[in-house]
């Protein structure tokens, strides 16, 4: 079903609003390669990103590249990542990654929404964080926070993420859809967050159709 034009036009709107209160629209993972970033990522599943800011220095030291990190003892790995949660499914995850990224791509993250997905443990929203950041190609990056925000403004009435990135990919022009997701999750993150949203000082306050939003005072 077309998207209606005043739809578009209130989406772009909003992140016309977000992008003067949020001006650096910047991925809080810390690294310096998208191989880092993919790990990085990978680790951010129900964990903080200042948690796995703590974690990676001592992780991309002893495992700089997909080649070494392949060959990790799971065990070891396992005690380096412990505190970002769900540690044995995720060094399991980031030892076959690495071993899928040295076979079929030479040790090379790949540019290409369909490559980065094929490698285990990647999904759509860290293949997105990848793509636009690392390669500035167009993606949405759909995380609990983007998921959150997108349906109290009323973006969208979607919970699956997929469902949620096309009608976000619907609403926005191509250029707006890293630099827009981003602005929405870190909406999320610091304003718009689950529990006692700060809707006092929320720049998109008259745009938000969630029916649980507070009063500003």
């Amino acid at each position: 079903m077309p998207v209606k034009s005043d739809a578009k036009a209130r989406a772009r709107r909003i992140i016309s609003i977000l992008r003067r209160s949020i001006v650096e629209a910047v991925v809080e993972l810390q690294h310096r390669t998208p191989f880092e970033l993919l790990v990085a990522t990978i680790l951010s599943a129900q964990c903080t990103d200042e948690r796995v800011n703590s974690v990676t220095p001592a992780l991309f030291k002893k495992y700089p590249s997909p080649e070494q990190l392949a060959k990790a003892k799971l065990s070891n790995l396992e005690i380096i990542i412990h505190s970002t949660g769900f540690y044995r499914s995720k060094a399991n995850s980031l030892i076959r990654c690495s071993q899928e990224l040295v076979k079929e791509f030479n040790g090379r993250v790949p540019a290409t929404i369909e490559e980065l997905t094929s490698l285990h443990g990647i999904g759509r929203k860290t293949a997105n964080v990848i793509l636009a950041t690392c390669f500035q190609k167009p993606g949405i990056i759909v995380d609990t926070h983007v998921k959150r925000v997108a349906n109290r403004l009323g973006l969208t009435t979607q919970s699956d993420p997929t469902k949620i990135e096309y009608d976000l990919q619907a609403l926005l022009p191509q250029k707006d859809w890293a630099s827009g997701s981003q602005r929405l999750l870190l909406h999320g993150r610091y304003v718009c967050v689950a529990r006692a949203p700060k809707c006092s000082p929320c720049a998109i306050y008259g745009e938000c159709h969630w029916k649980g939003k507070l009063s500003q005072t």
